[in-house]
């Protein structure tokens, strides 16, 4: 671990700090540009960005650093060093940021060795910081976050799904032979993981997150005691620059459940 226990929480206060500054006077304030791979981006994202990283590298100048707003080059080599880098999304919900919708954090993980290994998704709206280091525990503002058996059944559940990203087959079976009771997507990967994490939904399915959005709240759900597959049935989480397709659930029987009617090995 390269970030002792009063380094982590300066690092919490920090990043709640320039969110203060820099998301928060914006929200709903400011025009989205488009990417190159069709993604929006704003001010924001980048203000918030510079911040974290100058922050980053003056206290641990000895990891490198990954972050959404970066060229494909440069996070590309920087994957391939190897080395122990800061993974951050500085404003994961863009698009809800910039029409006034108030789902939106900023994600940060740290990855060293393929494994992540401190998770910190900050929702500047309700002041809500979710943390967790790996066999540490899951926490929402201090407080202990842990799932536990719902005793649903699948039918009878909230599923977070995004649709857009999934196979046409998939979503339209989803549709046509509904297995949840009801059905939520609200636009923000990091934050559906803290939120399954805090069992404000039960299910989850999305086809297409890159690791800077899932990375820190993936652990956050997983120290929570939540459990998480890519859609093909291997590992979620890779230490590589490939988009996930992601399924999860709290409660480990209606794990099963959903696997199952997904047809997941």
């Amino acid at each position: 671990m390269h970030v002792t226990e009063s380094e982590f929480r300066a690092l919490c206060a920090e990043i709640r700090t320039v969110a203060s500054e820099e998301l928060v006077p914006r929200f709903a304030r400011v025009e989205r540009g488009v990417k190159a791979d069709g993604s929006f981006v704003t001010e924001a994202d980048l203000a918030m960005q510079q911040r974290i990283e100058t922050y980053l590298e003056e206290h641990w100048p000895e990891i490198s650093f990954l972050g959404e707003e970066m060229p494909a080059d440069e996070q590309k080599r920087l994957m391939q060093s190897g080395n122990p880098y800061w993974c951050l999304d500085p404003l994961d919900g863009t698009s809800n940021f910039a029409a006034g919708i108030p789902y939106y954090a900023v994600s940060l993980a740290l990855i060293s060795d393929g494994r992540t290994r401190m998770g910190i998704v900050y929702d500047p709206n309700r002041d809500e910081c979710f943390t967790a280091l790996p066999d540490g525990g899951s926490f929402l503002n201090g407080q202990a976050l842990k799932t536990k058996a719902t005793g649903l059944k699948l039918n009878q559940t909230t599923a977070l799904i995004d649709f857009k990203r999934l196979p046409t087959e998939l979503a339209s079976r989803l549709v046509t032979e509904r297995p949840y009771a009801s059905q939520r997507s609200f636009g923000g990967v990091a934050l559906d993981w803290c939120w399954l994490a805090a069992e404000r939904c039960h299910i989850y399915l999305h086809g297409k997150q890159n690791i800077w959005d899932y990375a820190a709240g993936l652990l956050v759900f997983i120290e929570a005691g939540g459990s998480a597959v890519n859609l093909d049935g291997t590992p979620l989480f890779v230490n590589a620059l490939v988009p996930r397709a992601a399924v999860g659930a709290g409660d480990p029987e209606l794990f099963e459940a959903w696997k199952t009617w997904l047809n997941i090995p």
